[in-house]
């Protein structure tokens, strides 16, 4: 199509291009901080290259080992999650056949999509605090109360359940979005011979669901190092260091301490292990659900 039909198309994307270079592509010469023992008084230009020494340094310290393991649980397990909660969650909905109802029950599970960790993470440090209403319940209950926020174990728990609590519903768009496109016929054809609905659904929706779950999946790998930072950062305490900290929060405290060169190791290792996952699921998305970009 030529371009003076679709120009205004182009410029709409205009504003995100920029952010994207501004933001994402200009900051990429920074990269060579992490073969440089970066001085802020020289500069890149003027600091001593030091090779490899920084990538040895990240895998030897104290705590690195498990600031990765703590990243993959915590993201693995928000992956798995965040995948199978919101297409229960879609098929479930898509039963409910009063109209009003349903719209009102996608409303309460879209609305905490919208409010910032800032928002929530002081709202769970209230509610989950050993005087706060959940542990005042459990005590009602003749149950100890739980140091949430305060045991590593605990930790992990909370911030899976809070994440998924907070996406699920926004997560589940897409599906039903998927479940919408689905042709009613397949289900007269099933309902004729016989099927019942569970049936229907094991034959008939969760396969025609399956190429837009494995595009999820594939899109979630690039996030596997990531883990949300700005949850994690809004309640994470040092009494959970050793279970909660995870690759962004560790890049962000060596910044803090002034340990340019480590942090940017830390993150270009990350970067390119994502680059490695999404590149691989990509390539698992064309094989079986024949899922393209170009």
């Amino acid at each position: 199509m030529p371009f003076r039909k679709t120009w205004r198309l182009h410029l709409l994307l205009l504003p995100a291009v920029l952010i994207a270079l501004v933001f994402k592509y200009a900051p990429m010469p920074g990269i060579i901080m992490a073969f440089q023992d970066f001085k802020p008084w020289l500069g890149i230009g003027g600091s001593p290259w030091i090779g490899w020494d920084n990538f040895e340094l990240m895998f030897t310290l104290n705590g690195t080992v498990q600031v990765i393991w703590n990243t993959l649980i915590i993201s693995v397990l928000k992956i798995i999650f965040g995948l199978a909660v919101p297409v229960l969650f879609a098929l479930l909905l898509n039963e409910v056949r009063n109209m009003g109802l349903k719209r009102s029950i996608q409303t309460m599970v879209y609305l905490p999509h919208f409010m910032s960790w800032v928002i929530l993470g002081g709202i769970l440090l209230d509610l989950l605090s050993l005087d706060g209403i959940v542990n005042r319940l459990l005590t009602t209950l003749n149950i100890k109360p739980v140091m949430f926020l305060g045991d590593g174990d605990w930790f992990r728990v909370t911030v899976i359940v809070s994440d998924l609590w907070k996406e699920f519903g926004f997560s589940a768009i897409v599906f039903l979005a998927a479940l919408s496109g689905i042709n009613p016929d397949l289900y007269e054809a099933a309902e004729i011979d016989g099927a019942g609905r569970l049936q229907q659904t094991i034959n008939i929706t969760l396969p025609s669901l399956l190429p837009i779950m494995v595009v999820v999946f594939t899109l979630s790998l690039g996030s596997m190092l990531s883990a949300n930072f700005d949850q994690i950062y809004n309640l994470i305490n040092p009494l959970v260091l050793g279970q909660g900290d995870i690759i962004d929060t560790f890049v962000f405290r060596s910044f803090q301490d002034g340990q340019y060169s480590l942090a940017t190791t830390v993150g270009l290792f990350k970067s390119l292990v994502g680059f490695i996952l999404i590149s691989g699921g990509y390539y698992v998305a064309y094989k079986w659900a024949n899922y393209r970009i170009f």
